[in-house]
């Protein structure tokens, strides 16, 4: 996979036959709240008043979307959350957002640069009524990442990255709906371009790709330490909803399970780098402990390189 661009879509492809079906049935009837919008690609939960969930369900095939999302509607303002993988995919939601809010999106925060976070962009311009389409707001390391991507962006999403709204990529941000704030809180571990995006109001945070419900994490571009310290604060308080960036929405048991699942993979690879077992020696001997529960992994590549992404982590700190 690119480091810049492919992220998770390369690997879908391959991990329709690996994916239990238990497990893709699992994903499609655990909605968090009332199923507003139905597709083969994802389903569009009620979250709060004013806040829905994209929860992506491409197992079967149906990439459109790929990624989770989300809308967050104020008095001013419609945010979408994510370009998403296609452009066909941005306009759904966008459409989506219109139909609940009365309003196109105003505007849009991706998460990281990784494809399916971001090539669907220039679906949020296909309004059909020759109005202003959303602006995009990302940090500056999403922006340069995109832009620089092999082969480049199309023209449409080079000129809405560029064009983008830099968001501060060392202090929280706030993006003002006139009844209601989103914080926005630039991070590290799964990119060096993460953020997580907070509406307080309705106890509803969007992860992206920093957390992952019942699907193997994604380590192609990964920080390890710093995805541990960025993931010890995601809230597991009591009635805390966490939009992960792949998989269904989580409470505070699935943030704590997920928590957990990357300590295992810490432990592993420390042991492993310690006897000199070589990253992917160590990947062969390692499962997934079974009281963490049912983890899809998609692809043979994934473990190893998540005890790569350790070794190079552990081997700069010699």
């Amino acid at each position: 996979a690119l480091r810049t661009g492919a992220s998770c879509a390369a690997w879908l492809v391959a991990a329709q036959a690996m994916m239990p079906r238990a497990l893709r049935a699992a994903f499609a009837r655990r909605p968090a709240g009332a199923v507003v919008a139905h597709e083969p690609f994802g389903r569009l939960e009620a979250l709060a008043p004013g806040a829905w969930a994209l929860v992506s369900t491409p197992f079967g095939g149906d990439r459109t979307t790929l990624a989770n999302g989300g809308i967050v509607a104020g008095r001013q303002g419609v945010v979408v959350i994510e370009g998403l993988f296609t452009a066909a995919g941005a306009t759904w939601l966008a459409r989506q957002a219109r139909a609940l809010t009365g309003r196109w999106p105003t505007h849009v925060v991706v998460t990281h640069h990784h494809a399916d976070h971001a090539n669907g962009l220039p679906g949020y311009r296909d309004r059909g009524d020759g109005g202003t389409p959303p602006r995009v707001h990302a940090t500056e390391a999403t922006r340069a990442a995109v832009l620089a991507r092999t082969p480049p962006p199309d023209a449409v999403l080079a000129s809405a990255m560029a064009d983008a709204v830099v968001l501060d990529g060392v202090r929280a941000s706030t993006i003002d709906l006139g009844d209601r704030a989103l914080r926005v809180t630039p991070a590290s571990g799964h990119t060096a371009s993460d953020l997580v995006v907070e509406l307080p109001d309705a106890h509803v945070t969007f992860a992206g790709d920093l957390a992952w419900h019942g699907v193997f994490p994604n380590y192609v571009d990964a920080m390890p330490s710093r995805w541990r310290e960025a993931v010890a604060a995601l809230p597991t308080d009591a009635g805390a909803r966490v939009v992960p960036g792949h998989g269904a929405v989580m409470d505070a048991a699935g943030v704590s399970t997920w928590r957990a699942l990357l300590a295992e993979v810490e432990q592993a690879a420390r042991r492993a780098h310690a006897a000199g077992t070589t990253a992917a020696d160590a990947a062969t001997a390692w499962t997934i402990p079974a009281s963490l529960g049912e983890w899809a992994l998609f692809g043979p590549a994934f473990l190893p390189r998540a005890f790569t992404a350790w070794y190079r982590e552990l081997d700069a700190a010699r």
